[in-house]
């Protein structure tokens, strides 16, 4: 299968792409990626070799999904230090802060962003002062392999407990994207498509369009169709339709943020996902990696929401769609309340109930 082609492919191996990746040595290597705006007309990688580049990849949302900004985070913290190479050991402890630091910057809510930096940042202390300048840029260079290769590994566990939830023949609604192309490799609430495909199981996914990015439509929809996994693209106002005609039998989204209750902070239209599924008698899962959590907020209530630029919605894909001047809110996520999650489905088991006792309990399992 080639990147990009229209046609599916009939083994999910091949159709595996990798979303970013680091390409060669420590001293000039680069941050390669999908640059996902260019999604599903064309598949282009571009290369980031500094840190402002890995900060408007991110912004922009060249690379999304909270796992993969954490990696690419990781990876730029690396880019960001060997700046400082000329100027020794201080200078480039100088760098790594000053990198972390600025992408901190790109993007709000993803907690992911600031957990990796942060471990980089944490693992770069440990690093024993008698390291040449080289020897700790090729040292922050293996932990930031290490946090995708983590991800990976993360992600599939993510999907083999994900996939005992599934029931082969039921219809499977998500929204927005958290496949592989929101992570190093396998994706989280795809995870649990991905996982229960591949046991045989019979299934039907159902992707939210996802306005106003369409995020659903340009890489949910490509993902699973290029994966050979049966797909039907609907707008986001279609939601409740299929699950009162019995299409759907169950939600499976990704989350950017979960409080230590389970409030979780996803792509905007989330909630009301949440609420249709209540209605209906349908459960709803959200599937993340423990790194998700931020367990310093008590309640979704603190968790920050980005607000995009308005023209996004006035503006979209290039093309006018409403009264020039007119006021627009366009915040990016929502918080859906713990009490509508039948289970968050991390790489450590399901957590179910979901409450701070019982994500606690999970956690430090």
């Amino acid at each position: 299968m080639i990147p990009g082609s229209d046609s599916p492919s009939t083994n999910p191996a091949e159709s595996v792409v990798t979303t970013l990746g680091w390409v060669g040595d420590a001293a000039t290597g680069v941050l390669r990626m999908i640059d996902q705006t260019r999604l599903p007309t064309e598949f282009v990688e571009i290369d980031c070799n500094d840190v402002p580049t890995v900060w408007e990849a991110i912004k922009a949302l060249r690379v999304r999904g909270a796992p993969a900004i954490g990696v690419a985070a990781a990876f730029g913290a690396v880019i960001g230090a060997r700046v400082g190479l000329r100027d020794g050991r201080a200078g480039v402890e100088a760098a790594l802060k000053a990198a972390a630091s600025y992408l901190a910057t790109s993007r709000p809510t993803a907690v992911n962003l600031f957990w990796a930096l942060d471990r980089m940042t944490a693992f770069a202390a440990t690093i024993e002062h008698e390291a040449s300048p080289e020897a700790y840029v090729n040292r922050l260079l293996d932990e930031a392999n290490r946090i995708a290769d983590e991800d990976r590994t993360t992600c599939r566990a993510i999907g083999r407990h994900g996939a005992e939830l599934v029931v082969s023949g039921q219809g499977i609604l998500t929204h927005c994207n958290a496949g592989g192309l929101a992570t190093a490799d396998y994706g989280t609430a795809l995870a649990v498509v991905y996982a229960a495909q591949e046991q045989g199981k019979q299934i039907h996914v159902y992707a939210d369009e996802t306005r106003p990015l369409l995020q659903g439509s340009r890489l949910t929809a490509w993902e699973l169709h290029k994966r050979g996994v049966p797909v039907t693209l609907i707008c986001d106002n279609m939601a409740a339709v299929v699950m009162r005609q019995g299409k759907v039998g169950m939600v499976v989204v990704g989350a950017d943020r979960i409080a230590a209750n389970g409030d979780t902070a996803n792509k905007i239209g989330t909630y009301g996902v949440a609420l249709l599924a209540k209605a209906h008698g349908v459960p709803f899962y959200v599937a993340a990696p423990s790194s998700t959590f931020d367990l310093s907020l008590p309640d979704g209530s603190g968790i920050p929401i980005e607000e995009r630029d308005p023209r996004e919605i006035t503006e979209g894909f290039g093309r006018v769609t409403a009264p020039a001047g007119i006021s627009v809110y366009n915040p990016a996520f929502d918080v859906t309340p713990s009490e509508l999650i039948a289970g968050i489905i991390t790489e450590r088991g399901v957590i179910s109930p979901v409450n701070t006792a019982q994500i606690r309990e999970v956690l430090s399992s």
